[in-house]
């Protein structure tokens, strides 16, 4: 099969480089590399340009502000059987292609969802390796048992070309288009696969402010989905995984301030077996990913989830106030990527 690689970028100068080169040093190389330039205004042009004989770069014709339109543009180019969507701040394991092509073998799986770990920053991408880790060990792992993976990473997805193109449409109505794309292939019937060794490398917010934006669009986009696909609540196995994902923390967000009104000395109790568990948690992921910056962050973890609980129903109450209503993406900042290849 040909496998394409579809790579929207905007004033990504600090990464795409970085994010080049493991593209283009697959152990497994893709047959076509697709990047579309959103009319970036920084260096990223030049950059990109240095790479002109082995990449595809195509230009908007007006720059979008927006992920999936950049997507949608440049999926025309894309002449694949098979094309890989990432973001240009993200780094490809050496051996992503070669473990997610496998599960394509089977003509009913039309996508495939990789395993996304956190670029090593400070405290704050440590915390959400954390995070990713419980959403992919665990959650992840449960959704596969019920054959239900309802989350394919926008950094780290697998489409069946010609089912994309004749399925999906970009309606451009959701902050999370990955979630967008997911939901409709899953009441469309297709098979969605989790290949837990193709690994990608993304570079979450390095400072709280872009910590807080980004999560206020992912969890925006989650409850815009939501209500967009409230069909898929089809089966006992995807509504045990939806109810997982959504009324649990909607739930701990609500105990959260309900509860120091109704007893403080129950609410401390809660705070203190959190923060026990937040620090148990942080020493385990550390052992297993053998890193030892998230055990040192592991007692800030017990804040950053109170932070994720407070912005769930937050944004909860936004989107439901504001059903009607497109609410606009909102850019994180960047680094410079130091990871070596």
């Amino acid at each position: 099969m040909k496998i394409s690689l579809l790579v929207p970028a905007y004033n990504e100068e600090k990464t795409i480089r970085q994010c080049l080169l493991s593209y283009l040093n697959q152990s497994r190389p893709f047959d076509q590399i697709v990047v579309v330039d959103d009319c970036s205004t920084d260096k990223t042009p030049n950059i990109l340009a240095e790479f002109a004989d082995r990449i595809k770069v195509v230009r908007t014709p007006k720059q979008s502000g927006n992920k999936s339109r950049a997507q949608e543009f440049g999926l025309q180019f894309i002449d694949g059987d098979i094309f890989v969507m990432t973001d240009a701040d993200t780094i490809l394991d050496r051996d992503f292609v070669k473990n997610i092509l496998p599960y394509f073998s089977n003509p009913r799986v039309a996508a495939v969802a990789g395993y996304v770990k956190s670029l090593p920053y400070n405290t704050l991408t440590a915390c959400r390796e954390i995070d990713y880790f419980v959403g992919q060990k665990l959650h992840k792992r449960a959704a596969v048992s019920l054959h239900s993976v309802y989350i394919i990473p926008g950094c780290a997805a697998a489409f069946r070309t010609d089912v994309f193109k004749s399925n999906i449409k970009f309606s451009h109505d959701t902050l999370t288009e990955d979630l967008d794309f997911t939901y409709t292939l899953y009441k469309l019937g297709f098979a969605i696969r989790f290949a837990d060794k193709a690994i990608s490398f993304t570079q979450d917010p390095p400072n709280l402010p872009s910590y807080i934006r980004q999560m206020k669009r992912w969890y925006t986009g989650g409850w815009q989905n939501l209500f967009k696909h409230l069909s898929i609540f089809t089966t006992p196995a995807s509504a045990l995984e939806l109810s997982l994902l959504y009324l649990e923390n909607l739930s701990l967000a609500l105990l959260l301030f309900v509860l120091p009104i109704v007893n403080l000395s129950w609410f401390l109790s809660f705070i203190l077996i959190d923060f026990l568990v937040a620090v148990a948690l942080g020493a385990y992921v550390a052992w297993q990913e053998k890193r030892r910056d998230i055990l040192f962050a592991a007692p800030v973890y017990l804040f950053i989830s109170l932070l994720n609980l407070f912005l769930f129903l937050s944004t909860f109450v936004k989107v439901v106030s504001q059903r009607n209503k497109q609410i606009s993406w909102s850019f994180v900042d960047r680094v410079i990527i130091k990871q070596k290849l």
